[in-house]
């Protein structure tokens, strides 16, 4: 099974709600694309900040399980922080692509960004997943 197989066989519910998803995945890159909806913005038809982060951390947790050790039971997000840089408008897709930082035996770092299909930067999320 690929890494990305592996990820699809997997849905996140909440991810799926969002409509996100996984176009590309390997050990050191997971990547995952979402359209902005209204539903998913705030006033002003810009993506709300917690969409940025709910995709983000499915990204980065997707990115944790298939970087799992054999005996691991699963991954959980123990701290996120979000550098918010622009905005992504309703309608347009936002792609986020997550890439870590370290990679441990307890706890996996992964830094996600979220950039609009013209490249600009909307996002830039760090995270640590601890390994149960």
């Amino acid at each position: 099974m690929t890494p990305l197989e592996k990820i699809n066989s997997l849905p996140m519910p909440f991810a799926q709600l969002m409509g996100v998803t996984f176009t590309h995945a390997e050990p050191e890159k997971v990547v995952a694309t979402m359209v902005v909806r209204e539903d998913l913005c705030t006033v002003g038809h810009a993506i709300h900040g917690g969409a940025v982060m709910a995709l983000a951390d499915s990204v980065g947790a997707a990115a944790t399980v298939i970087n799992l050790p054999p005996d691991a039971k699963g991954t959980t997000t123990i701290e996120s922080k979000t550098n918010f840089v622009g905005a992504a408008k309703a309608g347009s897709t936002v792609t986020a692509t997550a890439t870590p930082i370290h990679l441990g035996r307890r706890t996996q770092v992964w830094q996600t960004r979220l950039e609009t299909g013209e490249g600009r930067l909307v996002a830039v999320v760090t995270q640590t997943q601890m390994i149960l």
